[in-house]
């Protein structure tokens, strides 16, 4: 199950780079798939909302209502079924991409079993409710799909009567058929909506809607793919005679070749295991994970930080329970928290220059602590040595930065760069531990954590609290977004960072003490 993980993740990594060269990171495709989703599905229904205007539900009417819209009002409804085909497959298409991601990076076990696992049946229910829009058309594809599938069911014991019978002849066939399927076409679409809304309910600010440039273009090219190629009938339905060769729609129906040949208890108990194995890959096996965050009350004043920062909905604020004057304290839900450190990067008591008291922050990762950040921080201070000397400051989602350990390069990982507090990098520079700091991530736009990468970005920016002091001198920072195929680009930056340090020359600690504009929450970290 690693090797698979691993590979596709290398699949998607490479993926996701070769798209960076014609996309900014945040329309880069891969980055946007969950937002492309929900996009192609509102285009489906859009259009699936005009095309029900003109379509008519009998067995002779639906064929000539669809070959109507196609031929006759081809400016319009014709291009609106097209875009309604097309999106349909861009949905399919993007949604196994996603899942397949999830897969890759590991977000499917431990605390995220909830998303997978209802996510998974907003995957069936899309593909039910594709497979029920071909019987709608009510063509030689229809007609195929329709024996194919009623065949299939029939082998399961739920019936009174076979399925398959009502498409032995046209006298079986009745017009209420066509009523029944455009009640299924149009439900099914909605309760995966309903599943949608419990799959993000665990999400901080899920990503709903791709950026306006992606959408824009993800739209226009639907839009000239339905007006070059506008999606055709395939020929009256006859259940006189037995459909002959079909074109299939591979997206929905590249199963039914097999369907069709295979024997009905082969892929009953085929579809079954798949569909058990899938809803079970959370537990296949279960994930080995850190122990969630820990609220320290002596340290916590209910500042509401890491709330607003976290990125699972982990942590909620409640009356404080200690009788100390703060109106309300963090209390973390360990069956929601990924352990990513975001929180302990939030908290205005994460402060290396803590030297009266303890390093005990409100909010901590017992597995990972700050104080042991700031240990290894000292540590490696104390290692390196050389005219420009550097902190790298790693991500262990994008695993790149231990490469770049050197005899002037010290290293320190993180669970995500969001937990490193902006005033490390002010301590690392003012009391000389090296020349210039480096943040090194995952990609922008696609942290492993979701929002690790822009919280940082936000810090270093003075956008977000804890911001980075203004004392602190910009050019000597640098944050690069490398990902985990990143060793060569992070490289150069760390020579180019190396190449400005020796130019400048050695910190003086003039700088440090010249901040005229320091806060008096800047000056508290100093106590």
């Amino acid at each position: 199950m690693d090797l698979l993980r691993r590979t596709l993740r290398y699949g998607f990594d490479a993926s996701e780079k070769f798209l960076a060269l014609a996309f900014p990171a945040s329309w880069n495709p891969l980055l946007n798939l969950g937002a492309l989703g929900f996009f192609f599905y509102w285009i489906v229904t859009a259009s699936g909302i005009y095309i029900y205007i003109f379509f008519d539900t009998g067995v002779a009417q639906a064929f000539a209502s669809v070959e109507y819209m196609t031929n006759d009002q081809w400016y319009a409804a014709g291009l609106m079924r097209s875009l309604h085909r097309y999106a349909s497959d861009g949905l399919v298409a993007v949604m196994l991409l996603h899942i397949l991601r999830e897969f890759a990076l590991d977000h499917y076990r431990g605390v995220r079993w909830f998303s997978w696992a209802t996510g998974l049946p907003v995957l069936v229910l899309i593909y039910f409710a594709g497979i029920s829009g071909y019987w709608l058309v009510w063509d030689k594809l229809g007609q195929y799909v329709a024996i194919v599938s009623t065949e299939w069911l029939d082998h399961l014991p739920f019936f009174g009567q076979p399925l398959a019978r009502n498409f032995l002849s046209p006298d079986t066939l009745e017009s209420r058929f066509f009523t029944l399927m455009i009640f299924m076409h149009i439900a099914i679409p909605l309760i995966a909506l309903v599943v949608l809304w419990l799959h993000l309910q665990r999400i901080v600010k899920p990503r709903i809607n791709p950026p306006i440039g992606l959408a824009i273009g993800t739209g226009v090219s639907l839009l000239v793919l339905s007006a070059v190629a506008p999606a055709t009938s395939q020929g009256p339905a006859n259940l006189a005679m037995v459909p002959g060769n079909v074109g299939l729609d591979w997206f929905y129906l590249g199963a039914y070749p097999l369907l069709e040949k295979l024997p009905g208890p082969a892929t009953w108990s085929a579809a079954v295991t798949l569909f058990i194995v899938m809803a079970a890959i959370p537990w296949l096996p279960p994930m080995k994970r850190q122990r969630a965050a820990s609220v320290d009350l002596a340290n916590c004043n209910g500042c509401n930080r890491c709330m607003h920062d976290c990125p699972y909905n982990a942590i909620t604020m409640q009356m404080r329970s200690d009788g100390r004057p703060f109106e309300g304290e963090a209390v973390v839900n360990p069956d929601l928290c990924v352990s990513c450190g975001i929180c302990a990067g939030s908290c205005p008591t994460s402060t290396p220059f803590r030297r009266l008291s303890e390093l005990i922050p409100g909010i901590d990762l017992p597995d990972r602590s700050i104080a042991a950040i700031r240990a290894d921080t000292e540590a490696e201070g104390a290692r390196i040595s050389g005219p420009a000397r550097i902190m790298v400051y790693g991500c262990i989602n994008a695993g790149v930065a231990t490469a770049c350990r050197s005899a002037n390069v010290g290293v320190v990982t993180l669970n995500c760069t969001g937990q490193l507090p902006p005033s490390f990098i002010d301590y690392v520079i003012s009391v000389k531990l090296a020349d210039g700091v480096i943040i090194a991530g995952c990609t922008e736009n696609g942290c492993y954590n979701r929002f690790g990468s822009k919280w940082t970005i936000d810090r270093l920016a003075s956008q977000r609290d804890p911001h980075l002091r203004a004392r602190v001198p910009r050019e000597r920072v640098k944050a690069v977004w490398a990902g985990r195929l990143g060793t060569a680009k992070l490289r150069g930056e760390i020579a180019d960072l190396e190449t400005r340090l020796k130019g400048l020359g050695p910190y003086s600690l003039r700088h440090h003490h010249a901040d005229r504009a320091a806060t008096p929450e800047d000056r508290a970290e100093d106590a």
